[in-house]
């Protein structure tokens, strides 16, 4: 008996999955059937993924609405393609895009290598849009430096409380925790700045 899974993925809590499990259900996979996972798509090393991937037996259907909701690395996804295709015999169905879909009724063998090079040309597509995404990234951050630009978080301002925090540490009236606590930043933090202030003093 053929078994329709469909998987849906979100990023983070705040994303919505409604639109995916709508065109779950308009695609016909049964309530139980619909799995969500709330996760990044970096890696397979996913809770509700992996327990999917255990579910699944031959013949079984596995629908995603979008290739990037299967995940963002294309070797990645290629690999599980193949998995689950060839290992495990299951069919895999992409809504948003009928050309990868492998259910076997009324396909050829042309078909399947359509499919499998539309697969490739997409992973060959996210490789070069991610080596220009960090090439960049790597231009705007020597763009910025040259201008002086400070990167990162902003230190946080050594208020008149901090040296009066520090002379309290230094004569053993308080802990370094709980200056911290006060300074609203960590007993490292403040320890970290105490020793900064320190070796300005000797300079």
């Amino acid at each position: 008996m053929t078994r329709l899974y469909g998987y849906v993925r979100v990023s983070t809590r705040e994303q919505n999955e409604f639109r995916q499990i709508l065109a779950m259900r308009e695609f016909g996979v049964p309530e139980e059937g619909i799995l969500v996972e709330k996760m990044s798509g970096k890696d397979f090393n996913r809770p509700v993924y992996q327990s999917l991937m255990k579910k699944i037996k031959s013949g079984d259907i596995f629908v995603v609405k979008s290739i990037d909701r299967l995940g963002r690395d294309y070797s990645d996804i290629i690999e599980q393609w193949r998995v689950i295709t060839m290992e495990m015999n299951a069919d895999i169905v992409v809504i948003d895009m009928p050309i990868l879909d492998t259910r076997k009724k009324d396909r050829d063998l042309t078909a399947a290598l359509v499919s499998h090079i539309v697969l490739q040309l997409l992973s060959y597509a996210s490789e070069i849009e991610r080596s220009f995404m960090l090439q960049r990234q790597a231009e705007g951050i020597a763009a910025a430096k040259a201008k002086g630009i400070q990167l990162g978080r902003k230190p946080k301002e050594r208020t008149a409380l901090f040296y009066e925090l520090r002379e309290k540490w230094l004569n053993g009236k308080i802990s370094s925790r709980e200056a911290g606590r006060q300074l609203n930043i960590s007993h490292t933090a403040f320890l970290s700045w105490i020793d900064e202030e320190t070796r300005g003093d000797n300079m």
